[in-house]
């Protein structure tokens, strides 16, 4: 190992002298008092000298495609301490017993075996990396192998603040975080359990130790979260990040769809739309990331093309899975066993020409995006990468209306505002606080609901503004079915001819409750989670499918999607309202009223363990504007 490392410094010094000595210019000789310089001859002797005396770079870790493996990533577990819908398929994963996977020892063994042979560096993964209860020392321990440059970790965050110090003091070098939303309601969502301040103070303390930068890991889907792109690229300007945003990857179990994969151009000319001054970055030989920055921005975005625009000419990594399996090429489905030879006693040599056998079988590159997606492979919690790849409902062309405070969680909590401007201001994002203060001042505050006796329990939480009223307006109505052609098959409405106008509906639906489930929903005490909030979600996300649901409704771009629920303790009932806003040719009634029905079945699914005595009812059309066919107000 010695050798090869002097060799390599040794090299590095020829061709630097060699540089400098080709471009064209004469050879002089040295001035008087300066140690004379070798000639041309006497540095390409040297150099052949070097070519042919240097230890090469290890021919275990080298494909037959020359190239060389110099990144190990080892899955330190398969746990995890969150439930990403995204991770894990809807069936669950079976784990291993824990007498089949990597024992600390072995985890060392193995990690010294390829640090031996030419890796410099080394990155923990999970499951959840940070839930080993020896990770420090696993750190501390790689830290001392002569030769490992880089030590990292990929964390989903919500233990980092408190671990990262002694992590730091251990000898980790580098900290990827895995973070798709902006959204605090949005991201208890995808996980399944609460943690979002835990990880945005994660990335703090990464930021206070020093730590620069600091990797953001954001996988971006199409109806989740690509209308947070510009969010959390002026998270770069104040913070020294390198925001990744990954493109969606196929793995067993994540229902991958093409429709839900945003392509890197495509993100690239969103960004660029906001931010047309940004700038490509040099990139390193074997980076998997396109790296670009905005000038007079601390930090910087990348983007990682696993789909589109593959990297894998000058693919230099490895994995090792938390059982012990070694995987070549991530979206491989072929492993090979170290484990299995380690406790049955093989030698170093024996392992090394496992290795090399399994590196040398590595293809040129991996199939396409589509024939990945039909290859049978792991779910990733099991395969040692904690991207964020989440699952959500089939992809429209709908513009996504998630807004970070129309789907805050409902429940009482102290003042948003506040909340939000605290913790911003602790990550010292000046443009990002004024962006949180121009949401808050631009959009209608949420109803915090709370179970006095004084409150006005039968509102129905209109929009500002809207009363209900009579029919008003050049209302007019037909005898004849819209949706049936001449021969009275159903058929779409043709809405081609008809001029764009901006279009609102609102709708309303009542879940009656009973008091049981009512008081376990209003105190938030149901075993399934915030039924309120999930409710909203499902609204929101209805509303987006709506033309994917109902066959011969149009499909139509919503601008704005706003759902609420009210107690009513008087019925023990939820009350929903949801309203929804396009402009376009045709209405969006149909949307408002699946918003709301599906709103209240998500009620209805959440809180029937506790009672079978529920009643959704009151379905109805509150109000809709625009249109040929004029306004309408319930009275």
């Amino acid at each position: 190992m010695a050798a090869r490392t002097v060799s390599r410094i040794l090299l590095g010094l020829v061709r630097s002298s060699a540089r400098g000595c080709s471009s064209g210019a004469p050879v002089t000789q040295p001035s008087p008092g300066e140690p004379s310089r070798p000639s041309r001859e006497e540095l390409s002797t040297r150099l052949q000298f070097l070519r042919e005396h240097a230890a090469p770079f290890s021919a275990f870790l080298t494909d037959s495609f020359g190239r060389q493996h110099s990144y190990l990533r080892i899955s330190l577990t398969e746990k995890c301490n969150l439930r990403c819908q995204y991770c894990m398929p809807e069936e669950g994963v079976p784990l291993t017993p824990k007498a089949d996977l990597l024992t600390t020892e072995e985890i060392l063994t193995l990690a010294r075996l390829f640090v031996k042979e030419g890796v410099d560096k080394i990155r923990l993964t999970g499951g959840e990396p940070l839930i080993r209860p020896d990770v420090v020392d696993i750190v501390g321990q790689l830290h001392q192998l002569e030769g490992l440059r880089t030590i990292g970790v990929t964390t989903n965050g919500i233990n980092l603040a408190w671990l990262l110090p002694k992590l730091q003091q251990a000898g980790l070098s580098a900290i990827n975080i895995s973070l798709d939303t902006l959204v605090p309601a949005k991201f208890e969502f995808i996980v399944r359990r609460k943690g979002f301040h835990k990880v945005m103070e994660g990335i703090h303390k990464a930021i206070e130790l020093g730590y620069n930068p600091v990797k953001v890991n954001c996988v971006v889907m199409r109806g989740l979260n690509e209308d947070e792109l510009l969010n959390f690229v002026a998270l770069t300007e104040g913070l020294p990040l390198d925001v990744r945003f990954i493109e969606y990857m196929p793995f067993d179990g994540n229902k991958w769809n093409f429709k839900k994969m945003v392509s890197y151009k495509e993100m690239l000319d969103t960004i660029r739309q906001q931010w047309p001054g940004l700038v490509k970055l040099p990139e390193e030989e074997s980076s998997t990331a396109k790296a670009y920055k905005i000038p007079g921005f601390r930090g910087q975005i990348s983007f990682i093309t696993s789909m589109s625009e593959h990297f894998c000419g000058t693919c230099n990594r490895l994995r090792i899975t938390a059982d012990g399996n070694l995987k070549v090429c991530l979206f491989g489905n072929s492993e090979v066993s170290l484990r299995d030879h380690l406790r049955a006693g093989a030698s170093e040599e024996e392992l090394l020409r496992i290795i090399g056998a399994a590196v040398g079988r590595k293809k040129r590159q991996h199939a396409g995006m589509f024939s990945i997606a039909q290859m049978k492979n792991r779910p990733m919690i099991l395969i040692g990468i904690f991207l964020m790849l989440q699952e959500s409902p089939p992809a429209s062309q709908s513009i996504s209306s998630w807004h970070p405070f129309l789907v805050w969680c409902l429940k009482p909590r102290g003042n948003f505002s506040d909340q939000m401007a605290t913790l911003w201001k602790r990550l010292r994002v000046p443009k990002t606080l004024s962006l949180v203060q121009q949401w808050l001042g631009s959009v209608s505050p949420l109803r915090h609901y709370n179970s006095h006796t004084d409150s006005d329990t039968n509102s129905k939480c209109l929009s500002p503004g809207s009363q209900a009223q009579g029919h008003s307006g050049p209302r007019s109505t037909s005898n004849h079915l819209t949706h049936v052609d001449s021969e009275g098959r159903a058929a779409m409405v043709d809405v081609g001819g008809k001029p764009d106008t901006e279009r609102v509906a609102v709708a309303s639906a009542v879940v009656l409750l009973g008091p049981v489930a009512f008081k376990l929903v209003q105190q938030n005490q149901l075993k399934k989670g915030d039924a309120l909030m999930v409710a909203q979600l499902a609204g929101v996300q209805a509303a987006k499918q709506t033309s994917q649901l109902i066959p011969l409704c149009h499909h139509v771009a919503l601008n704005h999607i706003q759902v609420q629920l009210e107690l009513d303790s008087t019925r023990h009932a939820v009350v929903i309202q949801a309203s929804c806003r396009a402009r376009g040719p045709t209405g969006v009634e149909m949307e408002a009223l699946t918003s709301a029905a599906l709103a209240a079945l998500t009620l209805y699914d959440m809180c029937k363990a506790v009672s079978r005595d529920i009643v959704v009812e009151e379905i109805k059309l509150i109000s809709k504007t625009g249109g040929q066919r004029g306004d309408f107000h319930r009275a």
